[in-house]
């Protein structure tokens, strides 16, 4: 079975002191930190680059999971692959030759990721499972570009059918993540969990990820 795992969103932190976000994710026993990279053209908004990466990669210990919300991922592969990156998601959407971005990422050494987006047929992935090309899927469950939107919860058939064709493979889910969705997410087939809005309001964050962890352990056993 997958690791389960709970990745807080460092576009959840406060910009002016993310090093001190990046401590209390650390600190909060969270399994990875996923960076949103936004470049106001494939989102609207724009927001971290290689160097926001590289600033957390040297803070803390944890493996960076960086989510390339970009038009043209092979860009910018080498240069967050250089920062610290260990995972890197790329959209299906993007303007790229997918196999050729992913490959890139592997040869880099880093872990290769495809993300698709809410309105997009989840057999757009299937030759990336089917052909072995990635080590991670990242579901979408609200449009990409902002935070603190409602949950998507259609998009749990998309997981389910990926957690059919592939149980080898880390499913992850960003977007509404809570102590609610987390449950219908896991149930599933997810067993990563990006969380933003929702652990960076607690005052006890090591507790909202133990308890969101331990959540989605069991609801992904029970389905089983």
């Amino acid at each position: 079975m997958p690791d389960i795992q709970i990745m807080p969103s460092l576009l959840a932190a406060d910009f002016g002191h993310l090093a001190e976000g990046c401590h209390r994710v650390e600190a909060a026993g969270a399994d990875q930190i996923h960076v949103d990279v936004m470049d106001g053209v494939f989102v609207p908004n724009i927001s971290f680059g290689p160097d926001v990466v590289k600033m957390s990669s040297a803070a803390v210990k944890l493996p960076q999971n960086v989510h390339l919300m970009v038009t043209r991922p092979q860009d910018h592969i080498q240069a967050f692959a250089a920062a610290g990156s260990d995972t890197i998601q790329i959209h299906i959407e993007a303007k790229c030759d997918v196999e050729e971005t992913l490959a890139m990422i592997r040869a880099l050494g880093k872990r290769a990721a495809i993300t698709l987006n809410p309105e997009t047929p989840v057999e757009r992935v299937f030759e990336c499972l089917e052909k072995r090309w990635v080590d991670e899927v990242l579901v979408m469950s609200v449009h990409p570009g902002f935070g603190g939107q409602k949950y998507i919860a259609s998009v749990e058939s998309k997981i389910a059918t990926l957690r059919r064709m592939a149980d080898w493979v880390d499913i992850a889910i960003d977007g509404g993540i809570d102590d609610v969705s987390v449950l219908s997410a896991a149930a599933a087939g997810a067993n990563l969990f990006v969380a933003g809005s929702y652990l960076f309001k607690q005052d006890d964050m090591k507790s909202a990820v133990s308890s969101l962890r331990e959540m989605a352990q069991e609801q992904y056993c029970k389905a089983l």
